[in-house]
């Protein structure tokens, strides 16, 4: 603000050393300076006032940049009409009144800076982006970290370290997926599926449940949980199959002994959260086994660890139950079966066919 002390002192003094037309153009050209500290002032003040803001409050995650820029650009504006109207010896009144001729072509020259505005203020109004949410478009290459939202830019880090620009308007015309939710709730939905071979479903004979019971960790389960195994095509009693102690099959079996499983796994929220095993419709390869639940964790290397777990351990387990996933030939299972065409037996073929 001491800036405002030269110019003025000037103008003061002016009327003792000059006279007649330059003594006005000199008076003008020290309004046109004062006029111009004045709003560089202002400017100041409204970014320190900002930082300050930004430091202390909870204001540091809103895109509020943008409209800080609109303030600065609101007063540079209005200092570029008293500077022209000084000038021409106008009134600001009438020049601003002037403007509204160009003001399509205003529109034209500053339509992103126009759609940029309007798009900050219902950022900030509805809290739909913040600095450090991971966002995704559908149908583009958006996928990271936000890192900046000023008045024409959008910055976002994706996670291949590459850095995305994007207008403002981009975020509110279309729509955008925002992971903040996710990250706060302090859970990560897994939903996988493993497509099981409709032939290897089977009712839970006799035998399969003394193949079963070879297992120790199988044994423990059925024990603790009180399974219940009923003959559908003979049991009268078979509307109670609605209870998950009732099994029917061996992959409704392994269905139950999945849901006991993660009800107990140290990684799984339990409390709140959906968790369930379940079959979809089948499809041309075989039957969905679906797992759906949620991690205790939103760490993306934690939740792949736990996900990629629990996956390898369905496929490892299902084999117990007489039931395998459906697989695509290889080269592997035409040796394989070359092999048995020669004479051998298939507990003599090793996993790599030889």
């Amino acid at each position: 603000m001491l800036w405002f002390i030269p110019p003025a002192s000037i103008h003061l003094m002016l009327p003792f050393a000059f006279g007649g037309i330059q003594l006005i153009y000199l008076q003008r050209l020290c309004i046109i300076v004062l006029v111009w500290v004045c709003v560089s002032v202002v400017n100041t003040f409204i970014a320190l006032l900002w930082d300050t803001l930004y430091r202390r409050s909870r204001m540091r995650d809103r895109p509020m940049k943008g409209l800080v820029q609109i303030v600065h650009g609101f007063f540079i504006a209005l200092g570029c009409i008293i500077t022209v109207s000084t000038i021409i010896n106008r009134s600001p009144t009438a020049l601003i009144t002037g403007l509204g001729a160009f003001a399509a072509i205003l529109l034209l020259i500053f339509k992103d800076t126009i759609l940029g505005f309007v798009a900050g203020i219902q950022l900030a109004q509805y809290d739909m982006v913040r600095n450090g949410d991971w966002i995704t478009i559908p149908g583009t290459i958006v996928d990271g970290v936000v890192c900046d939202v000023s008045l024409n830019t959008v910055k976002v880090r994706n996670y291949d370290n590459t850095m995305i620009m994007l207008p403002p308007y981009t975020l509110v015309s279309q729509p955008i997926q925002n992971w903040r939710a996710m990250q706060e709730s302090g859970g990560r939905r897994i939903m996988q599926s493993v497509v099981v071979d409709l032939n290897s479903v089977q009712f839970c004979t006799p035998e399969l449940m003394e193949r079963l019971l070879a297992h120790a960790f199988i044994v423990d389960f059925i024990e603790k949980s009180g399974v219940t195994i009923y003959n559908p095509l003979s049991d009268k009693t078979a509307h109670e199959a609605l209870d998950n102690k009732f099994i029917g099959t061996n992959m409704a079996l392994l269905r139950y002994f999945l849901t006991c499983y993660l009800s107990q796994h140290p990684d799984i929220q339990h409390s709140g959260y959906t968790l369930m095993i379940r079959t979809l419709q089948p499809e041309g390869n075989g039957i969905p086994l679906q797992i759906y639940c949620f991690s205790n964790t939103t760490h993306w290397e934690s939740y792949e660890i736990i996900q990629s777990q629990i996956l390898e351990y369905t496929v490892a387990v299902m084999p117990m139950f007489e039931l395998y996933p459906f697989q695509n030939a290889s080269a592997r299972d035409y040796i394989a079966q070359s092999l048995v065409s020669q004479g051998y037996k298939p507990d003599e073929i090793g996993a790599t066919g030889i």
